[in-house]
């Protein structure tokens, strides 16, 4: 099969750091690939891939300045629906942005939804919704008003998310540094619990950062190691007692929560979003409703197995699952 994968270009695909719908979307390239596939990724011409690399973008404009983000945007989205009779399949990870291309060419789009930045950009989905195949990436993200071909949970690389047995004294904070996720309660959920705490993330509000977290950074209790790469945040997650995901909001995924997993670390969630989909409560960590909850998890790690973390992630987030659930997909609207 001739696949298109449409890859954002904020970030190289794969990130070197952050960039989660990147990453899935390099993901997903070189796993169809691994499948016999004829795979073309379009993204930033400095993106890696083992299937062809298609790109106008020189660089990802969240790293160039020069850049404008709406221009190459138009760009890049253009030059592969002028080439979309090449492909049996486009599978696009870039928003809804290329839904607006959809009626004008004859080859079926799968869209994976990674979430809505705001009600505002619903009408563009909802207009599309009868001539469109949509996924979601969590039950919980489902919008009432669109039809969705299945839920597809993502896919992680168990051999670079590699098991540890070995835990270290602290917790961990991973992820982008802003308030709905929760940077400062994660401090708190630690101090109260006794132990140190390491974060390690993009600070995406500065002001937040500055006036909420900073004072409370001493080097030892507290350590920042800032906007780290995936071989680090590996290293991190496989050693941590525990991963701290306080959200504030109803989370599309959360990959560092089907990351940590994934390394045998169990994870203490605020119960919101797709948080209990991918947490079994009890098992592969807790699902708790405040700081206070969350400490008292903190003091019950002892009875989480990490082998059955590992087993669990194997399972229900595997790049092979993911990869057969998409061409299964991809068959049903290939097929004359």
């Amino acid at each position: 099969m001739r696949i298109a994968v449409l890859s954002p270009i904020a970030w190289r695909t794969p990130p070197r750091q952050y960039g989660p719908w990147e990453l899935i979307a390099s993901t997903i390239a070189e796993g169809l690939v691994e499948e016999g596939h004829d795979v073309t990724l379009f993204a930033t011409a400095d993106s890696m891939t083992k299937g062809k690399l298609d790109a106008v973008c020189p660089n990802p404009y969240a790293e160039n300045s020069n850049l404008d983000a709406k221009v190459w945007e138009c760009l890049h989205i253009s030059n592969l629906m002028e080439k979309s009779e090449c492909f049996d399949i486009i599978h696009n990870h870039y928003d809804f942005l290329p839904l607006t291309y959809s009626k004008l060419i004859n080859t079926p789009m799968v869209t994976t939804i990674h979430g809505f930045s705001s009600e505002k950009i619903v009408p563009v989905y909802a207009k599309y919704n009868g001539s469109s195949t949509y996924i979601s990436i969590s039950n919980s993200d489902r919008h009432s008003q669109l039809d969705y071909a299945r839920t597809i949970y993502h896919g992680i690389d168990e051999t670079t998310f590699k098991f540890n047995e070995y835990k270290e004294d602290y917790l961990l904070f991973y992820g982008r540094i802003l308030p709905n996720k929760g940077t400062l309660e994660a401090i708190q959920i630690a101090q109260s619990a006794g132990l140190p705490i390491i974060i390690a993330g993009l600070i995406q509000d500065h002001n937040y950062f500055e006036s909420h977290i900073s004072s409370e950074i001493d080097g030892e209790n507290v350590i920042y190691l800032g906007n780290v790469d995936q071989s680090v945040g590996n290293d991190l997650l496989g050693k941590a007692k525990a991963l701290l995901h306080p959200i504030f909001f109803d989370e599309p995924f959360g990959l560092s929560v089907a990351e940590a997993m994934m390394c045998g670390t169990p994870v203490i969630a605020f119960s919101r979003g797709s948080m209990p989909e991918l947490i079994e409560d009890g098992l592969t960590g807790y699902l708790v409703n405040s700081v206070s909850e969350a400490v008292q998890a903190v003091r019950k790690l002892k009875e989480i197995d990490i082998y059955y973390c590992r087993a669990y992630a194997m399972e229900k987030f595997s790049i092979k699952r993911m990869i057969k659930e998409y061409i299964e997909v991809y068959k049903a609207l290939t097929i004359n």
